[in-house]
């Protein structure tokens, strides 16, 4: 069987034609001559690319907490209305003679000496000038304490008429299995924790999670995530590091204890002192942290929390549900005694 020549010049300039297009289509600059691809530009902008995913993924977040929100804020302005209702009907009063004598009667007016002092203990937060700040001031402790006497009406009339609601909160659905945790395996209540080891709103954290601990043994397991803020904290990355390193040798809650405990020493000597200090097999440990090889885990940490609305340190998930910041224990202790009632019962 005989091939034309001119058919086989015509296929191999159809071929390099396609490369040719290809080739084209990859790249996205031609400099001196010397082409960019498309792959070297994403590589260049690899770091910045990140951030925006990040950004985005905490955006999406953001939005259904805010929806979620706004349906708790909208059912518990539907039941308070229904409750006055329903008191103000017992009571054959209105609704306006009702909210008068519960809490217009009982709102406290602060002196100017209360005022003067709320002003100079929270100056540092208020951007105005004193003279015109102090108005505003007296305004806020008037409505904080009116705010205060409704609260308390409607939680008696809630406990009083009956109140349950079906509104789930908004829960994230966070990996928990093969992170460092500590706490009953089969707790009702799990926290899971994005944390900077180098953050001291963190660090202010800590004692309190110290606290839940030893209050919910029985209750509550806590797991850690890796959150490190490298833009802001630079020791961050490697204590995050080196708190994995740990974790090979079965010894992460210690070293992770020992670095909250002092957060001032964390360069990398700090961190391969502490591990002899704490007696783990230091060549080993050394060369974990200097390999670099647990990065990728916390990269996948930190999407992971991005994912769920973790926008800053210190945040934790109570059975899935969200509290950013140091929050003070009672704020933690509220939602866990909220999720061991609606899971039956301490």
């Amino acid at each position: 069987m005989k091939i034309h020549h001119g058919l086989v010049t015509c296929a191999l300039l159809a071929f390099a034609g396609i490369a040719g297009a290809q080739s084209n289509a990859d790249r996205v600059a031609v400099v001196n001559g010397q082409i960019i691809t498309q792959q070297e530009l994403q590589k260049a902008a690899e770091a910045e690319l990140k951030s925006l995913e990040t950004r985005r993924l905490q955006n999406e977040s953001s939005l259904a907490q805010d929806k979620q929100q706004a349906l708790a804020k909208a059912l518990e302005a539907l039941v308070a209305e229904k409750l006055i209702q329903a008191e103000a009907a017992k009571e054959k009063k209105t609704k306006e003679q009702l909210l008068e004598a519960e809490v217009e009667s009982n709102v406290e007016t602060p002196s100017d000496a209360e005022v003067e002092a709320f002003y100079d203990a929270n100056k540092d937060r208020i951007p105005i000038p004193k003279a015109q700040a102090l108005p505003q001031v007296k305004q806020y402790l008037v409505e904080r304490s009116r705010a205060q006497f409704r609260e308390m009406l409607i939680s008696r009339l809630k406990k009083e008429y009956g109140f349950k609601s079906y509104l789930e909160p908004l829960r994230a659905q966070i990996a928990t299995v093969g992170f460092p945790s500590r706490g009953p395996a089969d707790a009702k209540v799990t926290i899971v924790e994005f944390s900077d080891f180098e953050c001291p709103y963190c660090g202010g954290l800590f004692p309190t999670l110290k606290q839940v601990e030893k209050n919910y043994a029985q209750q509550v397991r806590i797991v850690y995530r890796q959150f490190p803020l490298a833009n802001i904290h630079p020791h961050a990355q490697k204590a995050a590091e080196a708190s994995l390193c740990a974790n090979e040798q079965q010894k992460f809650w210690e070293f992770h204890d020992s670095m909250f405990s002092n957060q001032s020493e964390l360069s990398v000597a700090d961190l391969k002192q502490r591990a002899v200090d704490l007696k783990l097999e230091a060549q080993a440990f050394n060369q974990c942290l200097d390999s670099g090889r647990q990065a990728a885990s916390i990269q996948a940490d930190i999407q992971e929390g991005a994912r769920n609305g973790v926008t800053g340190t210190p945040a934790i998930f109570i059975n899935g549900r969200l509290l950013s910041g140091n929050q003070p224990y009672s704020e933690i202790k509220e939602i866990i005694d909220d999720e061991l009632q609606r899971n039956g019962g301490k």
